[in-house]
């Protein structure tokens, strides 16, 4: 079964400090009044979700129809995600890294008192 936007703000949300909001326009999630993930809403759509380089580059390397990238987004440490093709736990660890790459050392910190 195809995720929504409101799975994504569901799994988002378990994250500490992460609050639904708006970003370029879009429906989005940021931690520390940072954006992390965003659903695009321009032709190609998709989930545009923070992302290590090098991550990026292996996802894309694989061929999995989940991942893809749009010139805008090229050089630019963000995949692109279909969420009619990538499982909620995958997308659960997805949001989880992007959280980390953006969330401020306070907040991260929340989290690891948490575990």
């Amino acid at each position: 079964m195809a995720l929504t936007w409101e799975d994504v703000v569901k799994l988002g949300t378990e994250l500490p400090g992460v609050e639904e909001s708006t970003w370029w326009r879009s429906p989005a999630l940021k931690v520390g009044g940072k954006g992390f993930c965003r659903l695009r809403v321009e032709a190609e759509g998709g989930l545009a979700l923070v992302c290590d380089l090098a991550e990026k580059e292996a996802l894309l390397a694989t061929g999995d129809p989940a991942f893809y990238t749009t010139p805008h987004y090229d050089g630019h440490a963000f995949i692109l995600i279909d969420l009619e093709h990538i499982a909620r736990e995958q997308l659960r660890e997805m949001l989880d890294d992007a959280w980390w790459l953006t969330a401020p050392p306070k907040v991260r910190g929340q989290r690891e008192l948490q575990a």
